[in-house]
């Protein structure tokens, strides 16, 4: 990884009056812990960040674009000055990219990964290695980092990984049999399968690290309705990104859930969305009853499946329990 992912000095000026604003949320004394935040440049993930940063965390930010990580770090120091933050390059649709950000990363120990990044509604399109872009970004590309960082993870007292799916992921039919979406394309059902994969993944993640005798606790989070970027600035969207703009959460709000899930006293396998009506608005609470928490089979389904698909496997470092 660059100098940049430990140093606190040298960045892109950031403009004035644009810093991340303050977390709802009380959170914990962070000093001495290290967290690695995806897509951590705008939105949810920036607000994320400056959160953990301003609570004494270490904070990496994983971002695709450098100078765009530059400037939120910058960001974050100007908020909070004596904040330990920097930055490290990760395209999460390329396979090869993520296992040099996570061979690069100068940690050798990570407490905290919050799986930020994704996109939505993105049309047809194909990742490095292949994979329909949603399904590829969203689901594979965590997959595969979180596993590549297991070894780093597991070096930590009470490691914690906190994967952030949607609340709409009650509404997807996640189809095994066709990941790629190469019968039919639909954006807002690639995107909807995406996010329930990921919260299959948070469940089966702990189902295995509970099997192999870790310490390690899996969360999934969604944030509700938040004002970000990940529509894109094209011209595609534009009703949407309306309705997004008159009717979602600042990002600070937004990512309440994801910093509840992050550090409160939670069981391992929970899954922390708004408390108001459609997991829409409100503070952060589990919900106890989400049909893909419970669904097994399938999570143990999509989990091989992942591992054929990125060639990734994950090693608990442990003797895993028959």
């Amino acid at each position: 990884m660059e100098k940049s992912a430990t140093s606190n000095t040298s960045a892109t000026p950031a403009p004035s009056g644009t810093e991340p604003s303050a977390s709802p949320l009380a959170l914990p004394d962070l000093t001495g812990r290290t967290a690695v935040v995806t897509g951590a440049s705008s939105g949810i993930g920036l607000a994320t960040a400056c959160a953990l940063a301003g609570s004494g965390a270490r904070v990496v930010l994983a971002c695709r674009r450098p100078d765009m990580a530059r400037a939120a770090a910058a960001l974050i120091r100007r908020a909070h000055p004596s904040a330990t933050v920097g930055t490290g390059l990760l395209d999460l649709a390329d396979l090869s990219a993520i296992r040099r950000f996570a061979d690069r990363l100068d940690y050798a120990r990570v407490d905290l990964l919050v799986n930020n990044a994704g996109l939505a509604l993105a049309p047809r399109s194909r990742t490095a290695d292949g994979f329909e872009t949603h399904f590829g970004v969203n689901h594979l590309g965590t997959f595969a980092l979180t596993l590549l960082l297991l070894p780093r993870l597991l070096a930590a007292p009470r490691p914690r990984v906190v994967t952030v799916s949607s609340e709409a992921q009650r509404v997807a039919a996640l189809d095994l049999a066709d990941p790629n979406c190469e019968r039919r394309y639909r954006p807002w059902a690639a995107y909807l399968r995406s996010k329930q994969a990921n919260l299959y993944f948070a469940a089966e993640l702990q189902r295995r690290a509970d099997a192999a005798g870790t310490p390690l606790l899996s969360i999934g989070a969604a944030p509700g309705l938040t004002r970000t970027n990940v529509l894109g600035a094209n011209g595609e969207h534009a009703v949407l990104r309306r309705v997004v703009r008159l009717l979602g959460k600042p990002p600070a709000q937004g990512a309440a859930p994801v910093l509840y899930a992050a550090t409160a006293d939670l069981p391992g396998g929970s899954y922390v969305a708004p408390g108001g009506p459609m997991q829409q608005r409100g503070a952060p609470r589990t919900w106890h009853r989400t049909r893909t928490l419970h669904d097994t089979a399938t999570a143990g389904r999509l989990w091989t499946l992942s591992e054929e698909m990125t060639g990734v496997r994950a090693d608990f470092g442990y003797a895993t329990a028959a």
